[in-house]
């Protein structure tokens, strides 16, 4: 009789089996696993910046560790930090605050090679009259260098 109520126990009283109470995880992770590759592979192109042609030369890089910031004049003359588009009297005001009125932030002016000289040096101008005295021009590196 014992063993006949074991046998009982592991059924339902109908004659079929109970349902499993346990989840597979199996499709879930097959499911994890692709979405992981989809953003691994789109991320990269997701990335949105100034679109700016840099002038090439054979310069050094500049060694430094801390992260700098980036003042890009595009083609037609407009100035943005980072990404986001800036007006000359606003561009002060944004990277003091930016940097926490620290004038030993590191700049990078990233100029289009088809923009006047004078455009750049104006803007440097205005960051060297504010007090920031680290700044520096970025290029690309001449091919085969």
């Amino acid at each position: 009789m014992a063993a006949f109520l074991m046998e009982r126990s592991k059924t339902n009283w109908r004659g079929g089996h109970r349902p499993m109470a346990e989840i597979n995880v199996t499709p879930f992770v097959d499911v994890m696993l692709v979405l992981l590759v989809v953003f691994m592979v789109t991320a990269p192109l997701l990335t949105v910046g100034v679109s700016v042609e840099l002038p090439e030369t054979a310069a050094a890089p500049i060694p430094g560790q801390d992260e700098p910031l980036a003042v890009s004049i595009d083609s037609s003359g407009r100035v943005y930090i980072q990404d986001s588009e800036v007006s000359m009297e606003t561009l002060i005001p944004r990277l003091e605050a930016i940097t926490s009125n620290n004038p030993d932030a590191r700049i990078f002016v990233r100029g289009d090679k088809s923009i006047d000289y004078g455009r750049v040096m104006e803007v440097m101008g205005v960051l060297n009259g504010a007090g920031f005295n680290r700044v520096a021009l970025i290029t690309e590196r001449l091919q085969g260098k």
